[in-house]
């Protein structure tokens, strides 16, 4: 298996995918056992990925993965992408960096895909009361 190939498949699947595609076209990138992992949540599965992301295309506006940065090392995949969305049609874009640290498997499918991303800054502190709270709190801490 060419680890750099199938990373950058990988990463062009991302880019690429709509609330459209088929789950039948994440089983040619996901094992059938993927354990994914984001602030929000852990799963095992293909039909589990597949569903958190029918989701995000079910709840934000044009939700959409850029791949910045791909580094591949030791059996293991870092990927640095930017999402972009709006929570309606009405909303500005947004935008967040996260990374993705994966594991695939020889056939060239994601055995594991775990995302690191700032969940208090990207999503918590944008909700109204809850949101100065923890700015409050960050400002408070920082050195």
């Amino acid at each position: 298996m060419k680890t750099e190939q199938t990373a950058r498949n990988y990463a062009d699947f991302f880019e690429s995918i709509t609330q459209d595609t088929p789950i039948e076209a994440y089983a040619q990138i996901f094992d059938e056992k993927v354990y994914f992992e984001d602030p929000f949540q852990k799963v095992i599965g293909l039909s589990k990925v597949y569903g958190i992301f029918q989701h995000m295309f079910e709840t934000l506006h044009d939700p959409r993965f850029i791949v910045d940065e791909i580094v591949c090392g030791n059996g293991v995949t870092y990927m640095r992408w930017t999402f972009s969305y709006h929570r309606s049609s009405k909303h500005e874009v947004e935008k967040f960096t996260g990374v993705s640290r994966l594991q695939f498997l020889e056939t060239g499918k994601a055995l594991s895909h775990v995302d690191y991303w700032d969940a208090a800054e990207n999503i918590y502190e944008k909700v109204p009361v809850l949101g100065s709270v923890l700015r409050l709190i960050k400002q408070r801490i920082k050195a």
